[in-house]
């Protein structure tokens, strides 16, 4: 098929968190080429760089959503979000042989920032968000299986969708739609490191280890960010107005559920 999906998100405010790369990146220059009023946010200063090279003008802040007082100032002044796109995460590996150097505390920091900055986010902002907005959370395939090694993410993305689910239920009254998004193998840093990962631990070669995973999909080959940004586009537009509390999976038909 030749035609595309267009969006306007003319005048619409939209903040996306973890949007200095990847995913969050790629969601982020499809809004801004929509024409949102987009605010992105990130840990690392690399957001300010990241901003000035998306269209139009768009704000770049810099915020440890782990720390919920930092959440509280830097999100201070917005005085309202008409879409909230929950994508900050960190995927790396916690496995138990107790041979990973930083052991607990790399599983304590993934399950900080990918459930708690979640909530922190959300909950700071949830009143500035009016009635018929979204909230969007970006969880993973992995949201439904597991991976050896992975624990720590393989958990936290489980506990994306609850936190969804409830949020839909608990924002429903207010027509406000709560969804996630859960892609498969897309081409960032963290998955093409997740993918090194993998390989070591099973005693292969990196490229037999993508090879795996591509034939477990239905349509070959890793996704890019820049495909990432309809789907999440789509559940942020009027056409999703009765969608809510749903995974949708972006992942070439590797886990149809």
């Amino acid at each position: 098929m030749s035609g595309r999906a267009t969006f306007d998100f003319s005048g619409v405010s939209v903040l996306i968190t973890g949007a200095s790369s990847g995913i969050g990146f790629g969601v982020a220059e499809g809004f801004a080429r929509a024409g949102a009023n987009l605010t992105i946010l990130a840990e690392t200063d690399a957001i300010f760089e990241a901003a000035e090279s998306l269209p139009g003008a768009v704000r770049a802040l810099h915020c440890d959503i782990t720390d919920a007082a930092a959440v509280t100032r830097s999100l201070g002044d917005i005085e309202r979000v008409d879409v909230l796109i929950n994508n900050a995460g960190l995927e790396r590996p916690t496995p138990l042989t107790g041979t990973h150097p930083e052991g607990n505390a790399t599983f304590e920091r993934i399950v900080a920032t990918n459930v708690i900055g979640t909530q922190n986010v959300t909950d700071t902002l949830a009143a500035r968000i009016p009635d018929g907005g979204r909230i969007i959370l970006t969880a993973s395939i992995w949201s439904y299986t597991a991976v050896p090694g992975f624990s720590a993410y393989v958990a936290s993305k489980h506990a994306l969708l609850g936190l969804m689910r409830t949020w839909a239920r608990e924002l429903g009254p207010r027509r406000i739609c709560v969804n996630a998004i859960c892609p498969g193998w897309v081409r960032t840093g963290p998955a093409k490191n997740s993918l090194r990962e993998l390989a070591e631990s099973s005693g292969r070669s990196e490229a037999e280890v993508e090879a795996e995973v591509m034939a477990a999909q239905a349509i070959d080959g890793l996704l890019e960010p820049t495909d990432m940004a309809p789907p999440y586009m789509f559940l942020a537009s009027d056409a999703a107005a009765d969608i809510t509390g749903q995974a949708l999976n972006v992942d070439r038909g590797e886990v149809m559920a």
